[in-house]
C-alpha cells in the first residue's frame, strides 16, 4: 500500500530500529513506546488485521518469540503483554509490550467502558458465536 507508514518502513524507505527480521516479518522499536522495549511486530505483506494473515499462526509464534527474546534480556521485565488493537495504523500489526507489575501502564480494559447484558443476551451472542464456528 503506497501510503501506509508500515509498508514503508519494510520497504526501507523510512528507517526503524529493527530488532526480529525474517522471510515473513519484521519487527521494530515503537517510535511512541508505552515501556522500554515496546515492539512492533508486522507482516511483510500488507494485510489490514491480525486475523486477515493467512498464516496468522505463524505470526503469533514470532511474536511468541520475540516476547520471550525480550523477557529474557537485559531489560528484565517481568512479563510480556500484547495488544492487536489495530486502529492506529491499517496494517496488522502486533505491539509487544515489555511490563512490570509495578510499571505505570494502566490497564486498557479498565478504561473502556463495558457492556451491562442481561443472562439472555449472553445467551443469545454464545448462540450466534457458536453456530458460526461449527460451520
Amino acid at each position: 500500500m503506497d501510503n501506509c507508514i508500515f509498508c514503508k518502513i519494510i520497504k526501507g524507505e523510512i528507517p526503524c530500529h529493527k530488532v526480529y527480521e525474517d522471510d515473513n516479518f519484521l519487527a521494530f522499536l515503537d517510535i511512541n513506546p508505552i515501556a522500554i522495549g515496546h515492539t512492533l511486530l508486522v507482516p511483510k505483506t500488507h494485510f489490514r488485521w491480525v486475523y486477515d494473515s493467512p498464516n496468522c499462526g505463524e505470526f503469533w509464534q514470532v511474536a511468541q518469540k520475540i516476547a520471550i527474546d525480550i523477557k529474557n534480556s537485559a531489560l528484565n521485565p517481568e512479563y510480556i503483554s500484547f495488544i492487536t488493537m489495530g486502529n492506529e495504523v491499517e496494517h496488522a500489526h502486533i505491539h509487544i509490550i515489555p511490563r512490570n507489575l509495578d510499571d505505570s501502564i494502566q490497564p486498557a480494559l479498565k478504561s473502556i467502558p463495558h457492556l451491562q447484558l442481561s443472562n439472555e443476551k449472553f445467551l443469545e451472542i454464545n448462540n450466534i458465536i457458536k453456530s458460526s464456528i461449527n460451520k
